[in-house]
C-alpha cells in the first residue's frame, strides 16, 4: 500500500483537477451542450490549465525558481500560485464565463478563491495542501452539481469522498505535508465552492 499511495499524489495532482470537472460537467453529466461545444471547452481547459502551467514549470525550473512538479518549499510557492490566480481569472472572463456555463464558472471562481487564499496564507509562513483544495473542491462541485440537476451520481460522489482520504495519506506517505497543511487544505478547498454554491443550485 506504501508503494502505492503515492500514485494517487500524480493522479490527482491538482493540474488535472480542472480537466475531470470538465469531463464530469460536459460527458457524465446530463448537459444541453453539442459535441463540438464540448470539444473545444475541453480543448481550451488543457491549454489553460494544463499546457500552459507546465510550460510556466519547466521556465520556472530552468530559472530555478523551483526544483519539482510538487513545490514543496513555501518560498516556490508565490510565483506558480500568482500565474495560476491569473490563468483562472483569463478562464472566467474569456471562456468559462457566467452566461454561457453558469455552474462550472461558479467551480473555477472557487478556484480561483482559493488559490488567492493560499497564496496569502504563504505571507504567513503557512502552507496548504494543494492537492487536497483541488480535490475537495472537485468533490463538493460534483455534489452540487448531481443536486443541481436531479442526477444520482452516488458511486462517484462516494469515490471522490474515498480520495480525498486517499490523497491525504499519499501527502503523508510522501512528507509532503503535515496534518494540519492537509486540513487547511481541506477547508480551502471546500468552504469557496459552498459559499458559492447557493449562486447556482
Amino acid at each position: 500500500m506504501k508503494k502505492i499511495l503515492p500514485f494517487f499524489s500524480y493522479l490527482f495532482h491538482p493540474i488535472f483537477i480542472p480537466v475531470y470537472a470538465t469531463l464530469f460537467y460536459f460527458f457524465l453529466n446530463d448537459s444541453y451542450f453539442t459535441n463540438p461545444e464540448k470539444y473545444f471547452v475541453v480543448f481550451q481547459i488543457v491549454i489553460i490549465t494544463i499546457l500552459l502551467p507546465v510550460l510556466f514549470f519547466f521556465v520556472l525550473r530552468t530559472a530555478g525558481q523551483v526544483d519539482s512538479v510538487m513545490i514543496s518549499e513555501i518560498s516556490q510557492r508565490k510565483i506558480p500560485l500568482v500565474i495560476q490566480c491569473f490563468l483562472t481569472i483569463l478562464l472566467v472572463r474569456k471562456s468559462i464565463t457566467l452566461d454561457h456555463y453558469p455552474e462550472f464558472h461558479f467551480f473555477f471562481l472557487g478556484g480561483l478563491l482559493s488559490t488567492v487564499l493560499a497564496l496569502v496564507l504563504l505571507f504567513f509562513r503557512t502552507k496548504a495542501s494543494l492537492h487536497m483544495v483541488a480535490i475537495s473542491a472537485l468533490t463538493i462541485f460534483i455534489i452540487g452539481l448531481s443536486i443541481h440537476n436531479q442526477t444520482r451520481n452516488i458511486n462517484l460522489i462516494a469515490s471522490l469522498v474515498l480520495m480525498n482520504g486517499v490523497v491525504a495519506s499519499s501527502r503523508l506517505e510522501m512528507k509532503a505535508h503535515t496534518p494540519k497543511e492537509l486540513v487547511i487544505g481541506f477547508l480551502l478547498g471546500i468552504i469557496p465552492q459552498l459559499l458559492l454554491l447557493h449562486l447556482w443550485l
